[in-house]
């Protein structure tokens, strides 16, 4: 048993009650972040930024974060942002190709840039000049800031989910099950 399972309402902390209405209560992640109020409050207003203000806009924060999802192995993030990327309307051919992970398979075009930005985060610590500036040209300069930024934001989010096997949300795995499209791995 995980010693910070999501917290239900009726033992929810009082110094964040304000927070349960809203995102905090919402999902399991935040449920189980509640563990720790001062850093649930903290998180919210980056949250708000990077989940509903980003300079990406819905689609390409998906891409960000699916990508993500696949390169921490993260099956929650992985389930809930398929069902946000269904919803926007993206195909499962889409999602799948920002999901491969093989050799010379994968995302194109915009998508692809993204998803070869994600993975430079993750295997070099930073964009190299020459992607970044590619990066930049095709969506701005703040957009390639709020990439790195989500990246950073949903490895967080990753670590916390993966150390305390935060189950996913039951709507969503309901979802899950009755269209599968499993988490790719290496």
């Amino acid at each position: 048993m995980s010693p910070c399972p999501p917290i239900p309402d009726e033992t929810w902390p009082a110094e964040i009650e304000d927070l349960r209405a809203g995102f905090a209560g919402r999902l399991n992640v935040y449920r189980v972040m509640a563990h720790h109020p001062a850093l649930t409050r903290a998180w919210a207003p980056l949250r708000a930024h990077v989940v509903t203000d980003s300079a990406l806009g819905p689609d390409r924060s998906e891409v960000v974060i699916l990508r993500c999802a696949v390169r921490m192995g993260a099956e929650y993030e992985w389930a809930h942002h398929v069902t946000r990327a269904r919803a926007l309307g993206f195909s499962d051919a889409r999602i799948a190709a920002i999901g491969a992970v093989s050799e010379g398979a994968g995302a194109e075009g915009e998508d692809g840039l993204i998803a070869a930005a994600v993975d430079a985060l993750f295997d070099a610590r930073r964009l190299p000049a020459p992607l970044e500036a590619r990066l930049a040209a095709a969506i701005g300069q703040k957009a390639v800031l709020d990439l790195i930024a989500t990246v950073g934001f949903y490895s967080v989010l990753g670590y916390l989910l993966m150390t305390y096997e935060t189950p996913v949300d039951a709507d969503v795995a309901a979802a899950m099950a009755r269209a599968p499209l499993p988490l790719p791995r290496p």
